[in-house]
């Protein structure tokens, strides 16, 4: 069953810049791994000028999805990029989870 993984991220205005280039590094890295199937970014501006994003990425099953979590860890590691710590230096705040597709 797919699994879809969806990240809710609060950004303020000031991360939009690097946020956005750390978003894209990841999409691209995802893209490569076995079991991706497509992803998707939603975009929404508040009125203080902050950002709401959404990330949706739809995996073949919960052994890709877990698979893709390694593999995102160790490149992270290889490059020697800390996730929570970007951030908190950020200041910007996650939600994630990972869902299925609810059937009517």
């Amino acid at each position: 069953m797919e699994q879809i993984f969806i990240d809710k991220f609060f950004v303020p205005a000031n991360a939009k810049t690097e946020f956005g280039e750390r978003m894209n590094i990841n999409r691209d890295f995802i893209k490569k791994l076995p079991g991706f199937i497509r992803d998707n970014v939603c975009e929404r501006t508040d009125e203080n000028g902050d950002f709401f994003y959404v990330t949706v990425a739809v995996w073949a099953n919960e052994e890709a999805i877990q698979n893709a979590k390694k593999e995102v860890q160790a490149e992270y590691q290889k490059n020697g990029f800390d996730m929570t710590a970007m951030l908190k230096r950020l200041d910007i705040v996650i939600d994630r989870g990972v869902y299925t597709q609810k059937i009517n």
